[in-house]
């Protein structure tokens, strides 16, 4: 049994709730398999103590947290600075305690893009269509641009999928209604909305109309397959799941956090799918 010592690294992850969270087996699996004294904990914080409980934990000693649903963008507003991924994300999903502050980044992006490449998609292939116009719509809509791939956004709101379109250089907007007819122009079709999660409805969406050779992402990693990348795989497509993104986005958290870069394998993948 791995016992900790005085001088244990500590991370946790923040949310509200945080209960429903695969970081903390994510985290505990790498230390275990590392051998390192340190901890990953949940943090159930609401909204209202958040900036006040990050500043604590730092000062409490704590190496960083991830962020989860509502804080991101709550914890880009309480860093000290920001890199380059939260700044074009504009959230925040990790944060690293230094003797400087509080520095802020943003690896959903990264985490997307490490998924499509572990599943044999190339995120440069050609234009992709990104569903959804929140927080993770933004950050993969970033990393899929800063990978040289053309973007267009499509909301049920098609208010938001504008104003993330205006912060995003060369970003496009189609119409909801048209997301099925269109998917005939693009490459890669990414659902970041929570359509197809356990307890929500589905995404109805026939890929009838796809190219032959579409990449369907889903973000949505509960249920492991969606029904959206059921009828992907039905159709000869190439479905890429959402799980893997979660995983490969905490990397470089846990680098930052206690010192070693973890691997994402097929262990690691069953014991958080289980």
């Amino acid at each position: 049994m791995r016992l900790l010592t005085g001088s244990a690294r500590l991370a946790g992850v923040i949310g509200w709730p945080v209960s429903h969270s695969r970081s903390p087996r994510i985290h505990g699996t790498w230390l275990e398999r590392h051998g390192i004294d340190g901890a990953y904990v949940p943090l159930p914080v609401a909204p209202e103590n958040f900036a006040a409980v990050v500043r604590a934990l730092a000062q409490a000693g704590f190496a960083g947290a991830n962020v989860t649903i509502p804080h991101k963008e709550a914890a880009f507003a309480v860093c000290d600075r920001v890199d380059e991924t939260a700044h074009r994300a504009g959230a925040v999903n990790t944060l690293v305690f230094t003797p400087q502050g509080i520095e802020g980044r943003n690896t959903d992006g990264y985490g997307f893009v490490a998924n499509l490449r572990a599943h044999g998609v190339n995120p440069a292939a050609g234009p992709a269509l990104i569903l959804g116009a929140g927080g993770a719509a933004r950050a993969i809509a970033a990393a899929l641009q800063a990978e040289g791939a053309a973007v267009t956004l499509c909301n049920r709101t098609q208010d938001r999928a504008e104003a993330l379109a205006a912060a995003l250089p060369s970003a496009k907007v189609l119409p909801w209604g048209r997301r099925a007819e269109a998917l005939g122009d693009y490459a890669l079709v990414v659902n970041t909305t929570s359509l197809g999660m356990m307890h929500n409805p589905p995404l109805e969406m026939s890929l009838e109309r796809a190219a032959s050779g579409l990449a369907v992402a889903d973000i949505v990693y509960a249920p492991l397959e969606t029904a959206l990348l059921a009828e992907a795989a039905q159709r000869g497509l190439k479905p890429v799941e959402g799980l893997g993104m979660l995983l490969h986005q905490a990397v470089p958290g846990f680098t930052a956090w206690f010192g070693v870069t973890p691997r994402v394998d097929e262990e690691l993948y069953r014991i958080v799918a289980a």
